[in-house]
């Protein structure tokens, strides 16, 4: 089996690529979604770590090792060079900006020869000390022009000659925004890693960090001014007299859970959606908004994520419950040909994905690439949106379910806990109490009772072996509901 190919830019991919658990789920996710791989230029490490797409349609890539690569007519073409490990790309008001480790790079080509002859500071000023984690990534702009930029923690030994840096670099772990005159901000803090940071529909920005030290798995963060996200790092410039959040300047480290520290914790924001370890992948990475109108399948509005170790992009849906945002998590694709890095979406609605396996093993046996993920136009059986009511959850499906096919659905509930110890097990696990499950008439909504709802608990299903009326299978069986606030 061979990727349909589009145009010269793409190659073949075999099915050899693919890390997936049989063949006959690979064929099942092709049904619906096909993977084409570009064509890259040749003797380059092309480590697409930032992808933009232009006014004119085209498509950006950034590359870790510095440069900006743009798609035209006959293949990439070299648009700018010299930069410092860039971790993200954006198109903004007729030019390109590229983030690299220090600042956010304003590049613009003003003669029309295809190259950039203007790099210009658009956004610097948080501290770089040499540790090999101080990661840049970005950028993101709101409506009114302003530019954010996440910061990674410092994780390791610092320059000796980075001096006052050295001791205590700047912002790390931290949120900061650039407004249009040149003022740095703080933003928000409490961040290990958040690698991928994006948009919604509505524009309100969200983050993704990765498992680790006060990360028991992967979060997405709603970003907001005066925000706290738990990892302790960002502790003293929060007490810095110009940081919008307050916080005290020590907290409890492996005494709580995180259900309990959303109550106990001054400041601490939980994340709007956890995705549980290896269930949902083991590194969050980049994210995209679908806002193709449909061209992307029966997903609008929904957020996708990019997936490090496990090779592949999952799904978000998002509800505002008590004026915060929360929602449910969902297995999207996998089998890409190495870890994902950044997302993009064309103006014909498919998703590119940026690949690159440098620092950290991955599924795939490809040090680097690109792919582009297309819509078949067949819909899958899936759950489209999973909303939390007063007395259970509400499943609303992509296609009419055959109401034969439906089962017994089981699940469980589950928090995390709040330290600085690597990662963290699921903790106080329990199995939903499911008294009910009605499916409407037409087939499309199953609305599911349970009795021991949690604040700040997972709440994962396994849904049965459904089908659709036209005989279709599941595509994804499991769901994963973050409920941090139940309705009133």
């Amino acid at each position: 089996m061979v990727a349909s190919v589009r145009s010269s830019r793409f190659a073949v991919l075999s099915l050899g690529l693919f890390t997936l658990g049989s063949s006959l789920v690979a064929q099942e996710q092709s049904d619906y979604y096909r993977i084409e791989t570009y064509e890259l230029p040749k003797g380059v490490n092309f480590e697409a770590s930032g992808l933009a797409v232009t006014g004119d349609g085209k498509l950006a890539v950034a590359l870790r090792k510095g440069e900006v690569w743009i798609e035209g007519k006959d293949g990439f073409r070299l648009f700018a060079s010299g930069m410092h490990e860039i971790l993200g790309l954006a198109w903004h008001d007729g030019a390109l900006y590229a983030t690299q480790r220090a600042e956010v790079t304003k590049l613009r080509d003003t003669d029309g020869d295809g190259k950039a002859d203007e790099y210009l500071t658009a956004s610097t000023g948080w501290g770089v000390s040499g540790a090999y984690h101080e990661y840049a990534y970005g950028p993101v702009f709101d409506a009114q022009g302003n530019l954010y930029t996440s910061l990674n923690s410092s994780m390791g030994k610092t320059w000796k000659g980075a001096g006052d840096e050295g001791v205590h670099p700047l912002w790390r772990g931290w949120v900061v925004r650039m407004t249009p005159q040149g003022k740095l901000e703080p933003w928000c803090a409490g961040f290990r890693s958040p690698c991928g940071i994006g948009q919604d529909a509505d524009g309100e920005i969200f983050v993704t960090d990765q498992q680790g030290n006060w990360m028991p798995t992967t979060p997405l963060f709603h970003i907001r001014k005066g925000a706290y996200f738990s990892h302790a790092e960002s502790i003293p410039d929060a007490m810095r007299p110009e940081s919008p959040v307050k916080i005290a300047a020590k907290q409890p480290d492996g005494t709580l859970t995180v259900a309990e520290a959303m109550k106990t914790v001054q400041g601490y924001c939980p994340p709007a959606v956890w995705l549980p370890y290896v269930k949902m992948g083991q590194s969050g990475t980049g994210i995209v908004c679908d806002k193709s109108g449909g061209k992307f399948g029966p997903f609008e509005k929904q957020l996708f994520l990019g997936e490090f170790v496990l090779s592949g992009v999952n799904r978000v849906f998002l509800e505002k419950v008590g004026g915060e945002f929360q929602g449910a998590c969902f297995p999207f694709v996998e089998g890409l040909q190495c870890a994902a890095l950044a997302l993009t979406t064309l103006p014909d609605g498919s998703l590119v994905v940026g690949e690159s396996n440098r620092g950290w093993n991955s599924k795939g046996n490809r040090p680097f690439g690109l792919q582009q993920i297309v819509w078949t136009k067949k819909t899958p059986l899936e759950v489209q949106k999973m909303e939390l009511m007063k007395s259970g959850f509400r499943f609303t499906f992509t296609l009419p379910v055959d109401k034969a096919s439906l089962g017994k659905l089981t699940g469980q509930s589950y928090t995390y806990p709040f330290q600085s110890k690597y990662g963290g097990e699921e903790l106080d696990a329990k199995p939903l109490q499911i008294s009910d499950a009605k499916l409407s008439d037409d087939g499309l909504v199953l609305e599911v009772t349970v009795a021991n709802l949690r604040e700040g608990y997972v709440h994962e299903f396994e849904l049965p072996g459904l089908k659709a009326k036209d005989g279709s299978p599941l595509w994804h069986r499991m769901a994963y509901y973050t409920l941090n606030r139940l309705k009133e």
